[in-house]
């Protein structure tokens, strides 16, 4: 039942048909699918027309893309890649594209056929089909990179429909805006975002990865329920006996290049993704492009409440890139070495969180300083971990294939420690840097302490803050260094952070935090140390 449930919480924003409990494509889209091997598709322009014809097989008229949209893929194809690279394109990479569709309905069958992890002896189950996450509805989608593959070159093709995304909250994950925004106001940085999609599907179609990434909306419950851990009030951040965790000053480096396995922090829109398809091009922007998997969950996550945060875990990294926002620009292939866990996912952990944005003299308001803390705590938090004693034991996990059975997930045995595996945050830190910051306008000083304090509560061992050359964070290292000899808790480093907010709404002061706490390290004459 409850995977009947999935499919039809999801299936109005998926282009395939349902009848008589199958999945499958419409004849003219079959047909015109196995065509595309046949040469008729073998420029932008005529991408477009097909493009267009498909859509009007699957019924989507009515729902027009964007203006300019054949306008830009003839642009990109036409005229801005190169002779070979568009042979290559239509010759071997959008027809194997077409096979990959053509193979998404039985995908999608053997996904739901597999999804759901039996846990324990009773027959207790983790659902983790593809399906709505809607908002308050904490949990977890695995899908394999297969899958996503094939659910990207739906966005290619403009085929998701787009009619009721808006009223649930969505995200358009059609890459007709992003096609337009190159022809209506051409950037190089908006060339390299296509370039890296195109590098995408030209890696897939050449080598089909056989990996997991998952896909998990984290919730802080607004009331106590006695099982998780509940929204936190004021209260509960000035009475923490928690101690600060490791503090590490990163001025040069970028991360998702962090050394050692972390949870990289995605400065995120409330709308995952942001503005990855459409003129978007910082942090997060940036992070989907050069791992487009990412993209998948625009599908399925609708926005994130002030209590809620988006884990996911296993993309791969398909692209190499220099610069930032108009600098941004594709450089090559990128190789991921990551390792694998035992469901099959990299060991490449990202969460989404999403700061206020505009928060002017109200982010050192106390209200607003707890939804900062809590939304970075709900995404640093790994509950299990954090509840430790009231998890439920867990036994094993059914064996999962793709559709062409080259990968499965092993069984995972010996309950509990063997399921901490899915999700052990011992000695897994967290990566981060100017969250809230920049377009966004939040104080650097400020969100620094916050996320500090929320990934020590949460209980992470360290926190590596990326600078990216922020001149207010230029004593940072002296500062955390000075904080961490006094012994101060969560609760010690909260209180003083309250009190310097509540001086700085109130005009007695205009000096950073960091000043403020430890003015004797910076010199009267120049502000600085």
């Amino acid at each position: 039942m409850e995977k009947r449930e999935d499919w039809r919480s999801i299936l109005p924003y998926l282009p395939v048909v349902m009848r008589s409990s199958s999945l499958f494509w419409p004849s003219q889209v079959v047909g015109a699918l196995r065509e595309l091997g046949c040469g008729r598709v073998d420029s932008g322009q005529l991408l477009f027309i097909f493009i267009t014809e498909l859509r009007n097989s699957l019924s989507l008229s009515s729902e027009p893309l964007a203006p300019s949209a054949a306008h830009g893929y003839a642009l990109f194809f036409d005229e801005l890649i190169s002779r070979e690279e568009c042979r290559k394109w239509f010759e071997e990479v959008l027809p194997s594209l077409g096979d990959l569709l053509l193979r998404l309905p039985s995908l999608l069958e053997a996904h739901y056929e597999n999804a759901d992890m039996v846990i324990d002896g009773k027959g207790a189950t983790v659902r983790t089909g593809l399906r709505m996450l809607d908002s308050q509805e904490a949990g977890i989608v695995f899908l394999t990179q297969e899958l996503i593959a094939a659910l990207l070159a739906c966005s290619f093709l403009c085929l998701f429909p787009v009619h009721d995304r808006y009223e649930k909250q969505l995200q358009p994950v059609n890459f007709d805006e992003l096609f337009a925004s190159l022809y209506n106001d051409y950037t190089q940085k908006q060339e390299d975002k296509i370039w890296c999609i195109i590098h995408y599907f030209q890696r897939i179609t050449s080598n089909m990865p056989k990996g997991v990434v998952s896909f998990e909306r984290k919730v802080l419950p607004w009331e106590d329920d006695c099982i998780h851990i509940s929204y936190p009030n004021a209260s509960f951040w000035s009475t923490s006996v928690k101690p600060l965790c490791r503090f590490e000053v990163k001025s040069s480096g970028l991360i998702e290049d962090h050394s050692s396995e972390t949870v990289e922090v995605d400065f995120a829109n409330e709308y995952l993704g942001g503005g990855a398809l459409r003129r978007g091009c910082v942090q997060e922007e940036i992070r989907f492009m050069i791992s487009p998997e990412l993209i998948a969950g625009m599908i399925f996550l609708p926005s994130m409440a002030d209590n809620e945060a988006i884990d996911i875990v296993g993309v791969e990294r398909f692209s190499s890139y220099t610069g930032y926002a108009s600098s941004f620009r594709f450089s090559g292939d990128y190789v991921d070495d990551k390792e694998v866990d035992p469901f099959g996912r990299r060991k490449t952990r990202i969460v989404a969180i999403d700061a206020l944005c505009g928060p002017g003299m109200r982010q050192y308001r106390e209200k607003f300083l707890l939804r900062e803390i809590n939304k970075a705590f709900c995404g640093f938090l790994q509950q299990s971990q954090y509840q430790r004693d009231q998890k439920i034991p867990q036994e094993n996990f059914d064996a999962m294939e793709t559709s062409e059975g080259k990968y499965s997930y092993q069984e995972i045995r010996n309950s509990q420690n063997d399921y901490d595996m899915m999700e052990n945050s011992n000695d897994i830190g967290v990566a981060t840097g100017n969250w809230g910051c920049g377009a966004f306008g939040g104080d650097p000083e400020v969100k620094t302490i916050i996320q500090w304090l929320a990934a020590s509560q949460a209980g992470r061992p360290f926190i590596a803050y990326y600078t990216f050359g922020s001149g207010a964070l230029q004593n940072l290292d002296k500062v955390s260094c000075w904080i961490l000899s006094q012994g101060w808790t969560v609760g010690d480093l909260w209180n003083m952070l309250v009190e310097y907010s509540t001086s700085r709404s109130k005009g007695e002061t205009n000096v950073g935090f960091l000043q403020w706490l430890l003015p004797s390290i910076y010199d009267h004459d120049s502000g600085m140390y």
